[in-house]
């Protein structure tokens, strides 16, 4: 229940500050092409089309706690 909180506040800050949210699509973009190294950049692009809604979704607490902790570093 309580990542479901923590998601929900998420996404509703991105989804009201267009520049948090397009830090947060790149962080999460990076980190997906981090996690397939073995796709082309054609291959990523097509993936990244498709599954971009699903992984904005689950990882928009992350996304935020990113930011957040970028803020404070500076």
């Amino acid at each position: 229940m309580e990542r479901d909180n923590l998601m929900h506040g998420a996404r509703t800050a991105l989804n009201k500050d267009s520049d948090t949210r397009a830090w947060a699509e790149q962080y999460l973009k990076e980190k997906a092409r981090q996690e397939n190294t073995s796709m082309t950049d054609e291959e990523f692009d097509t993936y990244w089309k498709y599954h971009k809604p699903e992984i904005m979704h689950a990882g928009a607490a992350e996304a935020m706690a990113a930011f957040r902790a970028r803020m404070v570093e500076g």
